[in-house]
């Protein structure tokens, strides 16, 4: 008798474990860094959306206050396994501070960890400012004689009249 609740209690064992499935949650780990930041600035509350090419769903991570942040891709998988190339895209979204930033340092594309089984992270790192950055502010200096006792002509503010609009 207890050598069948023995044997029944293996089998049940045997069937719960041949019922689980391993993990197939594909997971972006990655950084954020500020271009213009003190040393320890604070990153918690920076919002990061992933989107993931051919599926509907946007993923959305909080970024911790290092700078680290980890997102479940948003993959369709409902359709058996995920494609073999993911065509994936991250993307610095905003924060509780106005963030600037130019496209190419705000977005970068997704790829897989050569060491991990299901692990990512981004091709170039994302990355922004706090303040706005000028743009380049080139002044255009016109040779004017000196006998006309002018100012030099970057001194003026440039002024483009429009003809022709009737």
């Amino acid at each position: 008798m207890a050598l069948g609740v023995v044997i029944t209690a293996a089998l049940v064992c045997v069937w719960a474990v041949a019922r689980v499935q391993p993990s197939t949650c594909h997971v972006l780990d990655a950084k954020i860094s500020c271009l213009d930041c003190k040393h320890y600035y604070d990153f918690s509350g920076i919002k990061v959306a992933v989107k993931c090419d051919k599926v509907k769903k946007l993923a959305t991570a909080t970024v911790e206050e290092n700078g680290a942040f980890r997102v479940e891709l948003p993959l369709d998988i409902s359709k058996g396994n995920p494609p073999p190339s993911l065509d994936c895209l991250a993307k610095i979204i905003g924060g509780p501070n106005q963030l600037y930033g130019k496209n190419k340092n705000m977005v970068s594309k997704v790829v897989k960890v050569s060491n991990g089984v299901n692990s990512y992270t981004t091709a170039t790192p994302l990355s922004f400012s706090t303040s706005c950055p000028l743009a380049s502010s080139k002044t255009v200096d016109l040779p004017l004689p000196p006998e006309w006792g002018l100012a030099p002509s970057s001194y003026y503010v440039p002024f483009f009249p429009i003809i022709g609009i009737p």
